[in-house]
């Protein structure tokens, strides 16, 4: 039903779309933290992001070609440090699933295909940060087999 692909020019508008979307949902959790409505980057920041192979995007979408998904990763990896091993590492900065179609599927197909990513180009792992005001993705990830690695804190003045 949903098939994945790494995003392209052609996609920005869309994409800025569901940016705004995740905005609004840590907007409404943490309104004291994240302006809403906005995006965290703009079309020119977008076209540099896609051309770039170390942060590749992917899109989720269906049969008639309309995007419903989204994932922005980037590779990270520490060489030589003193404590840190030199592991290569897929960050998932960004994942969203269009508000109409969550439950259907289509986090699951990017979050699989991801996986797949990170393992034929040779990373240790995949990680990604969530916060504690979005349950509905902290269940998700949980699902998909993730576990936590560190925790934030914070203490508000």
């Amino acid at each position: 039903m949903y098939s994945v692909r790494r995003a392209e020019d052609k996609d920005i508008t869309r994409l800025l779309e569901l940016l705004v979307q995740v905005d609004m949902v840590h907007h409404e959790g943490r309104p004291d933290l994240f302006k809403g409505p906005a995006t965290k980057y703009n079309e020119e920041e977008l076209q540099e992001i896609l051309r770039n192979d170390k942060t590749p995007v992917f899109v989720c979408f269906d049969e008639e070609g309309h995007v419903w998904g989204h994932a922005f990763c980037i590779f990270k990896q520490v060489v030589g440090d003193s404590v840190m091993t030199d592991i290569k590492t897929l960050y998932i900065d960004d994942i969203c699933v269009d508000e109409r179609v969550r439950g259907t599927g289509v986090g699951k197909a990017l979050f699989e295909y991801v996986k797949s990513y990170a393992k034929e180009t040779g990373s240790y792992n995949i990680t990604l940060n969530v916060w504690t005001c979005n349950p509905g993705a902290m269940k998700f990830y949980e699902n998909m087999g993730l576990l936590p690695q560190k925790i934030g804190m914070e203490l508000i003045l």
